[in-house]
């Protein structure tokens, strides 16, 4: 890259590769920083651009969902992300699940292969000058974790995120274990997922052996960086709860919660079981299975001896464990613009996970939004602050306007945007799509006027 001006971007997960690709579309040279895999983290096992650590599902797809909404906007304003994300598409019912390496490997291809993108494989210990967005994730190393707070002068906040295991497609037992999706929504006729059927008593001894398990310890990457001493493990993301703290929370928790049996049928009885263990494609060879809702931070052993109590997974071989790390977060009501600039250094972006937006659509969307915003500021322009009525401009407007000293990460989800004005009363699913249809709406209207390429609405 010559020394024509640049804009720097700091982390290659979904939000800066997002803001990457939308900068270098609209002409702005771009350098990419990401630190894999010379420096890794806990959770990361490639050096890949956009790899995904947890799930491996994007959300649901319908229209009456928040997901589905975000990414009928995200289609609309051209992520890259997206589209390479529905050509890696595995089955999940109404859910978009995507082959995770397939997905990755596309998306780094494409970043390193544009003439306007220099992706460099270094640390960013201190913030860079000039043009900046910061993408560094809920893993941001202790060096930059450092230089942040320094620039801030906010204490960082943390709280805990948790990966589910993934199994190997043959060791479950299919003479037990049957193909279903609830209420028989999906894509394959016999059904997207792979059902673990319990019996009351089977879900009882499951429960006893969960909550006797050991769990474990943090570390030495989930210290607190201010003072060395293991922070407290009290403060858990509410949308990516460890199964073990869901059990502690009452006995038939999990039973109403990521075990409902819901919509599904066991066809050895004709009955619906007493609870259910759904596992979900996780590539496209259909080799591994994601346990849906499982995260979980018990030792590698126990996950062993207590995931083999569940029917149809006595012979399971684990292929990635679960694993508990900590995320790090920003006090963006206190920090950021609705434009995701730095409220005191205007040519300062931040998108992701580090600014309190959760879920891998929340991730991609902000990052495309700070590239757009940075691309607009470098050719002189003003940064979008999008509608509340969209999607993306409700979830931009909860983090930066939230109350600072409870602030907690949050999901797309139609609870944040404002009430419909015509006042009917209508059914939740009624009311859905007539939330989904304004956000829709609200944000190609917004998208057209900015003046951004019509062919980014198409």
């Amino acid at each position: 890259m010559s020394n024509e001006t640049f804009v720097t971007v700091v982390g290659g997960g979904l939000a800066g590769s997002e803001a990457a690709w939308q900068l270098a579309q609209r002409g702005i040279c771009v350098r990419l920083y990401e630190m894999r895999p010379a420096s890794t983290t806990g959770a990361h096992q490639t050096g890949y651009l956009a790899e995904l650590v947890c799930s491996n599902s994007l959300g649901s797809r319908l229209q009456d969902r928040a997901s589905g909404v975000l990414m009928k906007e995200l289609r609309r304003m051209g992520s890259l992300l997206l589209e390479v994300a529905e050509r890696a598409a595995v089955p999940a019912g109404g859910a978009l699940a995507v082959d995770r390496e397939t997905f990755a490997s596309e998306v780094t291809a494409r970043l390193e292969e544009h003439p306007l993108i220099e992706v460099v494989r270094q640390e960013v210990e201190e913030l860079p000058e000039g043009p900046t967005v910061v993408a560094s994730g809920p893993l941001t190393s202790p060096s930059l974790s450092q230089a942040l707070a320094r620039l801030t002068g906010e204490e960082h906040l943390y709280f805990y995120d948790a990966l589910a295991p993934i199994v190997e497609a043959e060791s479950i037992d299919m003479t037990i274990a049957f193909r279903g999706s609830r209420y028989g929504r999906g894509e394959l006729e016999e059904g997207d997922y792979i059902n673990c059927p319990l019996s009351e008593q089977e879900y009882d001894d499951f429960i006893d052996a969960l909550l006797g398990a050991e769990r474990i310890p943090l570390r030495e990457f989930e210290l607190d960086l201010e003072t060395g001493v293991r922070a407290g493990m009290d403060r858990f993301f509410e949308g990516c709860l460890p199964i073990e703290i869901i059990a502690e929370r009452g006995r038939k928790a999990l039973a109403f919660g990521p075990m409902r049996p819901v919509g599904l049928t066991d066809p050895r009885n004709g009955r619906r079981p007493f609870a259910v263990v759904q596992l979900r494609q996780d590539n496209l060879a259909g080799s591994f299975y994601n346990m849906v809702g499982f995260q979980t931070n018990l030792r590698y052993e126990e996950q062993k001896r207590v995931f083999r109590m569940i029917p149809g997974l006595q012979r399971a071989r684990i292929a990635r464990y679960g694993q508990m790390h900590r995320n790090t977060f920003i006090n963006s009501p206190r920090l950021l613009l609705p434009t995701l600039q730095h409220c005191q250094r205007a040519d300062l972006f931040f998108a992701g996970q580090i600014i309190g937006v959760e879920g891998y659509l929340g991730n991609i969307a902000t990052g495309l939004l700070a590239g757009v915003n940075a691309a607009r500021l470098m050719r002189g322009g003003s940064p979008l602050e999008l509608t509340r009525e969209s999607m993306l401009g409700a979830l931009v407007h909860y983090v930066t306007h939230a109350e600072a000293k409870t602030f907690q990460p949050m999901k797309a989800n139609f609870g944040i945007l404002p009430p419909l004005a015509d006042g009917r009363r209508r059914r939740r699913r009624e009311r859905a799509k007539a939330y989904a249809a304004r956000a829709v709406a609200a944000l190609e209207a917004a998208w057209r006027q900015s003046g951004e390429p019509a062919s980014q609405c198409a």
